[in-house]
C-alpha cells in the first residue's frame, strides 16, 4: 500500500538521506526542509521508495502499524491524525532483546497486535462491526520500538511519515487469543521498566477503539487500492505514551487479558554526529 506518486528526484533525495542514516545511526536534518517534500503525498512517496529498496535488499513485507493513534504520543510529537508504516520480517525482535547500538534515539509504546483472518477489501465489511470483527484471526500483546532517522525526533508528521512512520521493530507476545466478542476498549495496559510503572492506557486511548484504528488503516489502503489482507500483521497503535529506551533494564508490557510481553535492552545507541 502507498500513496499514489511519482518517484521524483526530491523522493529519491529524500529516501537516501534516511536510508543513510538507518544504516549509519546517525540522525539527519528533517526531510520537511527539502525541496519538493511539501505534503502526505511526497512523504508516502519517501516511505514507499525506502521499503522498495528494502525489499530489493531481501525484506519481506509481513504487515502494517499504525501510528499516531493515541492522544498523548500525538501531543509528544504535536500531530494531530494518523499515520502508517510498513512492517517488515527482519523488525520483529525474536529473542526478546533489542541491541541499541543500530538505533538512534529509540522508545517504546505497548500496543495491540492484530492478524488477519480475512481481506478486508470491501466497505461492507469495513463499516460493519461484526464483520470487521470476523475478519480478526487473532490479537496479542506486542511492543513497538520506534525511532526516528530525524535528529532530535524534531518531526512534522511529513517527517515521520517519509521515516516509514518513525518504525524501528517489534516484539510480540507468546498468548494469541482469539478476538471474539472482547470488549478492547476496557483492555488495560501497563508498561514496566524494570519494575516500575512508566506507562499506562487503555483501549479508549487507541483511537477509541484499536478495531477503530484497523478499521481507519483498512478504508486507507482500500482507498489507494491495496485491500488489507489475510495473514497481514497489524499493530494498532500506542495505547500510552512513549517511554525511552534506557540501556541495561527490561520492559514489561501487560495488556489485560492479552497477556504480557517483555523486551530486554542492551548496548548503547547511536546518534552521535
Amino acid at each position: 500500500m502507498s500513496h499514489v506518486a511519482q518517484v521524483t528526484e526530491a523522493t529519491r533525495r529524500a529516501a537516501d538521506r534516511l536510508q543513510h542514516s538507518a544504516r549509519t545511526a546517525v540522525p539527519v536534518p528533517p526531510v520537511r526542509e527539502l525541496p519538493g517534500i511539501g505534503d502526505l503525498t511526497d512523504a508516502y512517496a519517501v516511505q514507499a521508495e525506502l521499503v522498495r529498496r528494502r525489499v530489493a535488499e531481501g525484506a519481506r513485507r509481513v504487515g502494517w502499524k499504525i501510528g499516531l493513534t493515541n492522544p498523548a504520543v500525538q501531543r509528544q510529537l504535536g500531530v494531530d491524525e494518523p499515520d502508517y508504516g510498513v512492517l517488515l520480517d527482519d523488525m520483529q525482535v525474536r529473542d526478546h532483546t533489542v541491541d541499541l547500538s543500530r538505533l538512534i534515539a529509540p522508545r517504546a509504546e505497548a500496543e495491540v497486535a492484530v492478524l488477519l483472518g480475512q481481506d478486508l477489501d470491501s466497505p461492507k465489511k469495513i463499516d460493519d462491526p461484526a464483520a470487521l470483527r470476523a475478519s480478526v484471526d487473532r490479537i496479542t500483546a506486542a511492543i513497538e520500538i520506534v525511532d526516528s532517522r530525524i535528529r532530535d525526533w524534531d518531526i512534522t508528521i511529513l517527517d515521520t511519515i517519509a521515516d516509514n512512520a518513525s518504525s524501528a521493530a517489534f516484539v510480540l507476545g507468546e498468548q494469541w487469543q482469539p478476538l471474539g466478542d472482547a470488549d478492547l476498549t476496557a483492555v488495560t495496559m501497563s508498561l514496566t521498566q524494570d519494575g516500575a510503572v512508566v506507562s499506562s492506557g487503555t483501549g479508549r486511548d487507541c483511537l477509541g477503539d484499536p478495531l477503530h484504528a484497523v478499521a481507519w488503516l483498512a478504508r486507507t489502503a482500500l482507498r489507494l487500492g491495496s485491500p488489507l489482507r489475510a495473514g497481514d500483521l497489524l499493530l494498532t497503535g500506542a495505547l500510552g505514551p512513549m517511554v525511552s529506551l534506557v540501556p541495561g533494564t527490561t520492559l514489561c508490557a501487560e495488556v489485560g487479558w492479552l497477556g504480557s510481553v517483555d523486551l530486554r535492552v542492551r548496548g548503547d545507541a547511536g546518534g552521535a554526529e
